[in-house]
């Protein structure tokens, strides 16, 4: 009798096989390898682009642990995330690591704009924006969105979470990540 391996699941619950994403730019810059907790102690801070390698949910954990109440609090930012995510499970009745994909996906923008100075007079210039860096900015808006949607409310931050991922992933405009991906990408296309 030999045991069949068991497969990886995060938090013990969610697997990573059958997971893809649509945008094939992106597709080398966001990875599933399959984790229990999102928690690599940093073991690819020393190393070029070796944060690409590193699970997309652990990238996430590590955006909420932005100054302010949660700054430095892995645990207790991976313990609202967990239970953020059996609300989607709930709610969307899909995989909440598919969920984190596809807004993640929908939040990235393609287009930003940057300062170029001739002669002392500085002027705005639309430029594409690399694969790792769309990732970065798009983890980055949507833990941004979370986080702005919970301060001044009475609602815990993980149903604002919840909303966040759930309203980028459907690409909706209520978002806050998206909204802002459409905003830079409008003033890039004014700047061209």
């Amino acid at each position: 009798m030999s045991k069949q391996p068991q497969e990886v699941k995060l938090f013990g619950k969610w697997g990573f096989q059958g997971l893809q994403i649509q945008d094939p730019g992106l597709k080398r810059y966001v990875s599933f390898k399959p984790i229990y907790i999102p928690h690599s102690m940093g073991r690819h801070e020393h190393h070029r682009f070796h944060k690409s390698e590193v699970n997309i949910v652990e990238r996430f954990v590590n955006n909420m642990m932005r100054p302010g109440k949660h700054a430095g609090k892995k645990v207790r930012v991976m313990n609202t995330l967990q239970n953020a995510f059996e609300i989607i499970q709930l709610r969307t009745g899909n995989n909440p690591v598919e969920v984190l994909i596809k807004a993640v996906e929908n939040s990235a923008p393609c287009e930003d704009t940057t300062r170029i100075s001739y002669g002392g007079v500085a002027y705005h210039m639309a430029v594409d924006i690399s694969p790792q860096r769309r990732v970065d900015v798009a983890l980055r808006l949507l833990s941004e969105g979370s986080r702005k949607t919970t301060f001044g409310s009475k609602r815990p931050l993980e149903e604002c979470i919840v909303e966040e991922l759930i309203l980028a992933a459907n690409n909706d405009v209520k978002s806050y990540a998206v909204s802002k991906r459409y905003e830079m990408e409008r003033v890039a296309m004014a700047n061209r």
